[in-house]
Order: C-alpha cells, then sequence, then structure tokens
C-alpha cells in the first residue's frame, strides 16, 4: 500500500467519523437520522461518494433526504475543515448503499441452498436405511 493510498483511507475513515456529527447540527430530522455506511474518495481526496443507509426511509423521503444533502454540501465541507483543520475538504456526492441489500439477498439464497441441500441428504439417509 502507497503512502497515498494510506493518506485516502485515513481521510475515508474520518470522514466515517465526522459526517454524522455535522448531520447532527442539521435542524432536518430526515439528515439527522441518516447514518454513514461507507465513504470512498477519489485518488486525489478532493471528492468522496458518501453511501448512507436507507433502511428506515422509503423511497420519497430518500429523494428528499439528497436533496437536502446537496444543499447543505458546503456546510458538512466547512464542519469537516473546521473540525480537523484542514485546508479543503472533499466535495460530497451522496448515495444511499445497495450493497447492505444484496448481502441480505445473498444470505437469503445460501439458506435456501442450505435447505434443500438438508432435505436431499434426509431423503439419501431414508433410502439408504430403507434398502437394509
Amino acid at each position: 500500500m502507497t503512502h497515498e493510498e494510506i493518506k485516502r483511507h485515513r481521510v475515508e475513515s474520518v470522514l466515517k467519523e465526522l459526517l454524522p456529527e455535522a448531520f447532527s447540527t442539521l435542524n432536518d430530522e430526515r439528515i439527522n437520522s441518516l447514518t454513514v455506511t461507507d465513504v470512498k474518495c477519489s485518488k486525489g481526496r478532493s471528492n468522496a461518494k458518501v453511501y448512507l443507509d436507507k433502511s428506515f426511509l422509503n423511497a420519497k423521503e430518500q429523494g428528499e433526504a439528497l436533496r437536502q444533502l446537496r444543499k447543505v454540501g458546503a456546510h458538512l465541507q466547512n464542519h469537516c475543515k473546521q473540525s480537523e483543520g484542514w485546508f479543503k475538504a472533499p466535495i460530497f456526492t451522496f448515495e444511499f448503499d445497495e450493497q447492505l441489500e444484496e448481502v441480505s439477498r445473498i444470505e437469503d439464497l445460501f439458506k435456501q441452498i442450505a435447505g434443500r441441500n438438508s432435505k436431499k441428504e434426509a431423503s439419501e439417509i431414508k433410502d439408504s436405511t430403507d434398502e437394509s
């Protein structure tokens, strides 16, 4: 891992902690309760993609929250700069994290496969005991 990658990962982890703190300074209930699941910075650390948990919001509320986050982006940048003493903070792009749903769906598929395999094994055991 290069020195630049280490710096980028450090900034990402700091932003994961700072952004929820910055959200709490806002008067919007939809934004205050948002959870940051991940932050990915560009190579130059000038842009950051912020992934948010959407489990408590419906589609309409998600759209409203994203719209509001775009409006307060400069405030969030200033909060991060002041908190860390940075000269500049990345420009934030917000998205809702689809990965949590993907993981849940894959886990359900594994459970289905395990259930089918256990039924198959049970029927094979029964067949082998019937033959003896």
